[in-house]
């Protein structure tokens, strides 16, 4: 059996790490999240990665949780709390390594993504999806509301758009899901993987310390009052500004010139 997450590292620096456990809807096992966290956090250190791909194999991108898998860890004295727990926990840490991972992540979405697969799309930097991809938060019609992924939801579209997926379980075909903010675009699936990397390289030929550094204080302003958001975001500009790359890249525009980044 081969590998249920697969790396790939080309030379303009992009990752691709593909979701490839497509018997199982690419479902977040326990294995599946150990996998994707552990490369994640590797990627986030890793000089030659400046942008990761998140992809899969088959058709559905991710099916969230094993149920199956889940289930089973209902044996026991306390009912599964103990498992529940530890898994939720993992999955949770999962989802926060993309957002606090330097390296901007971006979603390439065919099929489904339900559950914690939505909440995976919704965890990304940026979502391209085909036309033909459908996405949604279920868990009421099995009486397990999707609490976890409407963390990550709700930081993505507006809360009645949020409350509406989440209330429902209905599946939101993706260009509505581009609408209501969750994916940046909807795309013909012919052109899906072209446009995924077009972008990607656009992103990766940047400083990689303007883009780590403009990355984490996009989300922590976000939930900052305006006052703090500007204050906090006033220093991070007047230390950028001290970075070489921020010297090389201004210096690159008045001479005309493409500018040599040391990502520093």
């Amino acid at each position: 059996m081969g590998s249920i997450l697969l790396r790939d590292l080309d030379t303009d620096g992009v990752l691709r790490l593909t979701l490839n456990d497509p018997g199982k809807r690419n479902a977040l096992s326990e294995a599946m999240l150990t996998a994707l966290g552990d490369a994640v956090t590797q990627a986030g250190t890793d000089t030659a990665v400046r942008v990761i791909v998140l992809a899969a194999n088959g058709p559905a991108f991710c099916a969230g949780h094993d149920l199956k898998e889940m289930t089973a860890g209902r044996q026991g004295p306390d009912r599964g709390r103990a498992y529940f727990t530890r898994v939720m926990t993992q999955c949770s840490g999962v989802m926060q390594a993309i957002v606090n991972c330097p390296k901007p992540v971006i979603a390439e979405v065919t099929g489904v993504a339900t559950a914690a697969g939505c909440q995976l799309v919704a965890s990304c930097d940026l979502a391209v999806a085909a036309d033909t991809a459908r996405f949604s938060t279920p868990g009421v019609h099995i009486g397990l509301f999707c609490s976890t992924p409407m963390v990550a939801l709700s930081r993505n579209v507006a809360a009645k758009h949020a409350m509406e997926m989440l209330l429902t379980g209905d599946m939101v075909p993706a260009p509505r899901a581009a609408e209501m903010g969750l994916i940046n675009q909807a795309v013909p699936v012919d052109d899906l993987h072209k446009t995924v990397m077009d972008m990607a390289r656009k992103i990766a030929s940047k400083s990689a310390m303007t883009l780590a550094t403009g990355k984490r204080a996009f989300y922590a302003q976000r939930d900052m009052d305006l006052a703090d958001a500007y204050a906090y975001a006033s220093q991070v500009m007047v230390d950028n500004m001290l970075a070489h790359d921020a010297e090389e890249g201004i210096g690159a525009f008045i001479e005309k010139r493409a500018p040599r980044w040391q990502d520093s």
